[in-house]
Order: C-alpha cells, then sequence, then structure tokens
C-alpha cells in the first residue's frame, strides 16, 4: 500500500499509483507504448489552427451568395486572393453556451466544465492529432498565444486530461525553442535525467503490473487510465530521449526582439511556417488573445470593450480595422505556406489550415454561427459554404474536425459531439 503512494513528478505530470478499493482484472499490456517514429518526409500532412478571443463582425464576414460566386464581402476583402485555396463556412459551432467562458471550446466541441466524465475529456483537435501523431517530430505540437488579456491567457489547446497547454507567448521564445540548441552541458544534463526518469518508469510500471493480478474489473477501469497516463509519460520521454542530441535546424534569421502582440503576429506567423517546413512539428496552434491591445493600431479604446459596440458604428468601424488586420496576416500565412516547397506540391496542399473563433457575436456574448474558414490541405475549395443552424439536419462544427483528422491519416470516426463527417 505505501508502494502505492509513489509520486514521480516528471515533464509536467505527477504519477501517482491510483489508490484501488479492491486488491483481478486480466493481466496489463506490455510496459512500452512507445509508438516507432516514422522520420520526416516530404508530403506528410499537417494541421494549423487559428483562432482569437472575441470573434469577428459576421455580418460583415459572410457573404450572401453562396458557392463559388459568393461576393467580397469587408472581412474577406483581404482573403480575396487566397480565395481559390480555401473555403469559408457558416453555419457551423458546438451548440454550447457561455459567452467568453466558452471560446475555450473553440477547437474540442466541449466546455471543460462539463468534461469531467468523458474518456477524451475536452480534448482540442490539435492535442488529439498530437496523441496520435505528434511523436514523429521534435514537438509533437506547439501552442502559441499570450497569457495576458481575460480569463486566464492562452486556451485555445487542452489535453484530454483538461489541462490547458502553456503557450509559447513571444517571438524570441519560439525562435529559441525551433532553431537554438542546448550546450553540450546542458545535452549531458538531459541525458542522465532522462535515464533516471527512465528508470522511475519502470519501476512503475512493474508496480502496476503487479497491482493489475489483484484487483477487480472496476478497479481495472480505473489502473487502464492510469497505465495510459504513464504511457504517454513514456512517449515524451522516449521523443525527448530521441532528439536531445539532434541539432536543430539553422536559423534563417537572427533571432528577432519582442513587441507586442499586434505587431509581433507577422512573425509568429513565419515561425510557425518554418516549423512546418522544417518538420520540427506538424501540428500549431495561434491564439490571438486578449492582449491583442488596438491601441497599437491607433484605436483607442481596448478590444472587450469594443466588442460590447451595442451597435455604435464607431465601435464597429474600430473593430472592423482590428480584424481586418488579423485576417490579412492570416491571409499572408495562406500565401507564404503556398510559395514553400513539400516535395513535388507545396506545403499548403500539405497543410490544413484552419481559422476563425469560438465566439460568433462578442456583443450579444453568442457562441453559435461561428466564423469558419479552411484553407489548404487538399481540399477543393473555393466555395462559401452554408450549412442548417438548428434542427435535425444542423451540422456540427466537430464533423469538420473528424473529417480533418482522417485526412491527417488518424481513423477516428467521432470527436467532441460529432454526429459523423462532414461531407
Amino acid at each position: 500500500m505505501n508502494r502505492r503512494r509513489f509520486i514521480l513528478q516528471s515533464l509536467g505530470t505527477s504519477l501517482a499509483l491510483p489508490g484501488l478499493p479492491s486488491l483481478m482484472a486480466g493481466t496489463v499490456g506490455g510496459n512500452s507504448a512507445v509508438k516507432t517514429a516514422k522520420g520526416a518526409g516530404a508530403g506528410a500532412r499537417r494541421f494549423v489552427a487559428i483562432g482569437n478571443l472575441l470573434g469577428y463582425q459576421t455580418k460583415q464576414l459572410f457573404p450572401t451568395t453562396k458557392g463559388r460566386d459568393y461576393e467580397k464581402t469587408t472581412l474577406l476583402e483581404p482573403l480575396w486572393e487566397n480565395r481559390s485555396q480555401m473555403t469559408v463556412f457558416r453555419g457551423l459551432d458546438h451548440g454550447v453556451k457561455g459567452g467568453h467562458f466558452a471560446v475555450h471550446s473553440f477547437l474540442s466541441g466541449v466546455l471543460n466544465s462539463e468534461a469531467q466524465n468523458r474518456p477524451d475529456g475536452n480534448v482540442t483537435i490539435d492535442q488529439y492529432l498530437a496523441d496520435e501523431i505528434g511523436f514523429e517530430t521534435r514537438f509533437p505540437s506547439l501552442t502559441v498565444g499570450s497569457e495576458g488579456g481575460i480569463h486566464g491567457g492562452c486556451q485555445i489547446a487542452w489535453t484530454k486530461s483538461g489541462v490547458r497547454v502553456p503557450p509559447v507567448t513571444n517571438p524570441s521564445q519560439l525562435f529559441e525553442k525551433l532553431f537554438v540548441s542546448d550546450s553540450t552541458e546542458r545535452q549531458a544534463r538531459r541525458v542522465q535525467e532522462n535515464r533516471v526518469q527512465s528508470s522511475i518508469l519502470d519501476s512503475v510500471m512493474d508496480e502496476a503490473n503487479r497491482l493489475s493480478k489483484r484487483v477487480n474489473k472496476e478497479d481495472k477501469d480505473k489502473l487502464d487510465e492510469y497505465l495510459t497516463s504513464v504511457r504517454d509519460v513514456e512517449k515524451r520521454l522516449e521523443l525527448r530521449q530521441r532528439w536531445v542530441a539532434q541539432p536543430k535546424p539553422k536559423a534563417p534569421f537572427d533571432k528577432p526582439a519582442n513587441h507586442n502582440a499586434v505587431e509581433d503576429l507577422p512573425i509568429l506567423y513565419e515561425l510557425i511556417a518554418l516549423a512546418l517546413q522544417t518538420d520540427s512539428t506538424r501540428i500549431a496552434t495561434l491564439e490571438i488573445g486578449g492582449d491583442f491591445m488596438p491601441q497599437h493600431l491607433g484605436i483607442k479604446k481596448d478590444w472587450h470593450g469594443l466588442s460590447h459596440h451595442g451597435n455604435d458604428p464607431e465601435a464597429i468601424a474600430s473593430l472592423i480595422t482590428l480584424e481586418k488586420y488579423q485576417i490579412e496576416h492570416f491571409g499572408k500565412f495562406v500565401t507564404r505556406l503556398s510559395k514553400m516547397n513539400d516535395g513535388d506540391r507545396t506545403l499548403l496542399d500539405s497543410t490544413t489550415v484552419l481559422f476563425g473563433s469560438g465566439m460568433g457575436d462578442g456583443n450579444s456574448h453568442k457562441n453559435s454561427d461561428l466564423p469558419v474558414i479552411l484553407a489548404g490541405g487538399g481540399y477543393k475549395h473555393g466555395e462559401f459554404r452554408e450549412v442548417p443552424r438548428e434542427g435535425i439536419n444542423k451540422v456540427p462544427l466537430c464533423n469538420l474536425f473528424v473529417d480533418i483528422a482522417q485526412k491527417m491519416g488518424v481513423e477516428t470516426e467521432s470527436f467532441g459531439n460529432s454526429t459523423g463527417r462532414f461531407a
């Protein structure tokens, strides 16, 4: 019983053997679930998701004409040269409510407060994909955002354990993560740390396997859940061991300086593009958060205050300026990927890029009818597609996530609150 209280603080995970009321289920599987790396390769599927906290002015975003002949709107103007590379969706959402406190469900479809009894919690699609294929690269995923602003910092990415993924918060930090290798001394310390942690994991697994022979069916489920957590740590440890002595790609330019969320947005996009091109990761998220200050665009009021515009024309005009800036740099990112070679195709062909927000209307705090744009990824683009927003024919946004996962090579028929695969 005392050995069951053994705790390992490693890689951000607390590995405490769970308390089991009974002391027998079938034997637990092997003590390693480390996925064999397939290695980098041109044409590998990638996924990037970009979201903001306060949404977009959908009246100035969505066209009225469906299909390929949709009209240019105020907020689509910066993307007009990219329209053949993207699809604009209307009517997709998660059916959740909560205003600002539901924006975190953008990539999961599940409120964190309602995720406790779900097998995958409120895992976001980026982390779901990272769990399946992320261990083929140095970084299973990259989460970029800020820890400032409203509601406790970046909330775009969540693990299946209901843990918010802390972001890389500025260009210099992201640059160092991608291109600056550890010193020889630091590498040696990491090797020793890895040996110690690997030995501890072996001991934990031995103890868990012994317990598996003494627990009942009810406790086997709890133990299996625990073993899944252990194997996740094994994967991260194996990944760290694999890359500790491998040099990082050569930096294409000097480390950038940090300025502010507005001025830093273009270089963050560039660094994410380079992370994909160098195969440092195949999955990335970027959240434009609450510290995106309109003052750096010459707008006097704060973003949150502007979002509650009360139909004031001046406030809406300021929001349009702010949102067009965000959309313009998304368009430049799409163009950048389209000009990067990836084997016999472009990096955009290999990368599905999702852009939008978990907020449908910041003024009224609605999380329905979300702004969603999909680019790249080998999809047939060039359309405005509107789906039923209510009733039995309503299409959840998570149906699109199922389609994205399958295109990434992950065999799944469901995700979040999906009802099928988006056709």
